[in-house]
């Protein structure tokens, strides 16, 4: 079966323990990772190696809808995430893994992505336009550093 990886790399002006929680929180991760028109509902989430999650997309406009879950294979807080994801759909087979590596720099925190096993029907160019429309979502919630 043909697949497809993309690799990501972004800057925050952050730290990489606040990246870390925005993707181990079930209301952050539904507040940055759905793209652009899309909504996410976290229905599960026990965040430790072996722990499983399950949330889903759904389109603002149509009201249609796509789950997936997996689980988290490797977490390393302020470090690295590794973790599986598969849609509920079986137009969409296979097993993604997707994996995060945090590094503090003088300005901040550098991220790197990388997502293997990207079903063949999801063009890897559509990857990369939701991940960059999440990216700046994610800016959006862990570059504040609001004091209370």
């Amino acid at each position: 079966m043909t697949t497809n990886t993309v690799q990501l790399h972004r800057v925050f002006k952050s730290t990489a323990d606040r990246v870390y929680r925005a993707f181990v929180h079930p209301d952050a991760l539904a507040k940055w990772l759905p793209p652009h028109g899309f909504f996410g509902t976290v229905h599960e989430m026990d965040a430790k190696v072996g722990g499983k999650y399950r949330m889903s997309f759904t389109n603002l406009t149509t009201g249609g809808s796509h789950s997936f879950g997996g689980e988290y294979l490797e977490l390393v807080p302020g470090q690295k995430l590794r973790y599986t994801a598969q849609f509920d759909d079986p137009n969409l087979p296979g097993q993604m893994q997707t994996t995060v590596t945090l590094r503090e720099v003088f300005c901040g925190v550098e991220m790197k992505v990388v997502q293997e096993g990207i079903p063949a029907v999801i063009p890897a160019e559509a990857c990369y336009l939701g991940w960059q429309e999440s990216l700046i979502l994610l800016a959006q919630l862990v570059e504040p550093e609001i004091r209370e």
